[in-house]
């Protein structure tokens, strides 16, 4: 990103005064080799205070909000601008699909959810940037935050053996989090200071304290500005810090202070509820897969496909046959495009969606999907026992969320500590 694009002035500056003429818009805050505008610190608080209000939830003073949004919006930067060095760009082909799909899981249609948004007084263009924006920084923490993971077959055994044994998978946590920093190299003097900050957190807290409202003003955590809502966690998938507090802990209970590297914890139990799966759902399919490039365009690929339905339906040619021949799916070309037996949610949700529709043998129309165009047949479906394959999946899974989260905690304090951030006076000269 280049220095300064962003910035909007209404009038030329006089004798290189800020002051000199009106300003629109001015830097609020330089990050390495890009700005965070005064406009964009405004618009975030007035999100967040119309939240608020449709929620009825309380929220601490404007300068305690403005310093985390501030804060927030220096670690959006630093990584906006480590996707542009990366090379990573979200298409408006995935950029749609994402959208659609935030629109099915609220059970509305594309037009629904738009007419909601513009409603809500939020340009649609927007919000489509917005959410282009999450997804890239979602991208780019979980290329840099997961080679830093590590996870040994002696983790994986045992956390299966203690969901065996205790059943803890039947249990989720929601989550409240609360972080009073306090940096490794503080002095003792410096770290007694936010001892005492996070004592008298917790005081307010058990005296009825509103906790969201309190994290948004008081934590260094990395959902301050949710409240502190982390949501739903298996014991397993919390940081390693405190899942053992909250293990044990009921409905309602405000734990801590808990020291670690990082400070000062508090969590609370919003609530506890239970998680049942025995059996799932699988099927086996069969696909081939066309990537358009600069030789082969949307347009063709989609074509082919279509040909390779009519040359199967002629009986002129088998799928199998077809798929060791076409499809540029490495993994499944040459078993004809078989996929083997697989949960249904395993699979990207332009994939999954054209499955559900499909009955036994039955092909699909071409589609296209974030990989490239399909065309997908239903070779069987089961229902499958899963127990034992659960157990295994969701101990990886706990054991790789639980890391995530605190190496992706560990990588933020890294990067920002790195990055070269300025904050600017409204009336300091520039140039």
């Amino acid at each position: 990103m280049k220095p300064f694009k962003h910035l909007l002035l209404a009038a030329t500056l006089i004798s290189g005064n800020l002051y000199a003429a009106p300003v629109l818009d001015r830097i609020a805050v330089q990050v390495d080799n890009g700005v965070i505008l005064q406009s964009d610190i405004d618009n975030m608080v007035a999100e967040i205070k119309r939240s608020a209000q449709a929620n009825k939830q309380q929220l601490p003073s404007d300068n305690a909000l403005n310093v985390q949004v501030t804060e927030r919006l220096v670690l959006t930067q630093l990584q906006l601008q480590m996707a542009e060095r990366m090379g990573l760009q979200i298409g408006d082909l995935q950029l749609d699909q994402a959208i659609e799909n935030i629109a099915r899981e609220q059970g509305l249609t594309l037009n629904q959810m738009r007419e909601q948004i513009e409603a809500s007084g939020m340009n649609y263009a927007s919000y489509r940037e917005k959410v282009r924006e999450e997804i890239t920084i979602g991208e780019v923490q979980r290329i840099n935050v997961r080679r830093r993971i590590q996870i040994t077959p002696q983790e994986m055994n045992s956390l299966v053996e203690l969901i065996k044994e205790q059943g803890m998978q039947n249990t989720a946590f929601h989550i409240g989090h609360i972080l009073i920093e306090a940096s490794s190299n503080s002095s003792s003097e410096e770290l007694e200071a936010s001892k005492k900050r996070a004592e008298k957190t917790l005081e307010v807290l058990k005296d009825g304290g509103d906790f969201r409202r309190t994290a948004i003003a008081a934590s260094s955590g990395p959902k301050a500005l949710e409240g502190g809502d982390w949501g739903y966690m298996n014991a397993n998938e919390m940081p390693t810090l405190f899942a053992e507090v909250a293990n044990t802990a009921k409905k309602g209970d405000i734990i801590g202070p808990i020291k670690s590297a990082a400070g000062f914890h508090i969590i609370t139990i919003f609530d506890i509820k239970g998680q049942e799966i025995q059996e799932i759902s699988e099927s086996n399919a069969r696909h081939i897969l066309l990537k358009p490039s600069p030789i082969l365009s949307e347009d063709r690929a989609k074509q082919m496909l279509e040909g390779f339905l009519v040359q199967i339906n002629n009986g002129e040619a088998k799928f199998e046959e077809l798929a060791k021949k076409y499809s540029e799916d490495p993994g499944s070309a040459l078993k004809g495009g078989e996929l083997g037996w697989a949960d249904p949610n395993i699979y990207v949700p332009a994939f999954k969606d054209a499955m559900a529709q499909l009955e036994i043998n039955g092909i699909s129309k071409p589609f296209r999907s974030s990989h490239g165009w399909h065309i997908v047949q239903i070779i069987d479906r089961r229902t499958s026992d899963a127990t034992d394959k659960f157990n295994t999946d969701r101990a990886y899974q706990l054991i790789y969320r639980r890391k995530f989260n605190d190496e992706l905690q560990s990588w933020l304090s890294e990067i920002r500590s790195e990055a070269y951030v300025e904050e600017i006076s409204p009336l300091k000269r520039r140039g």
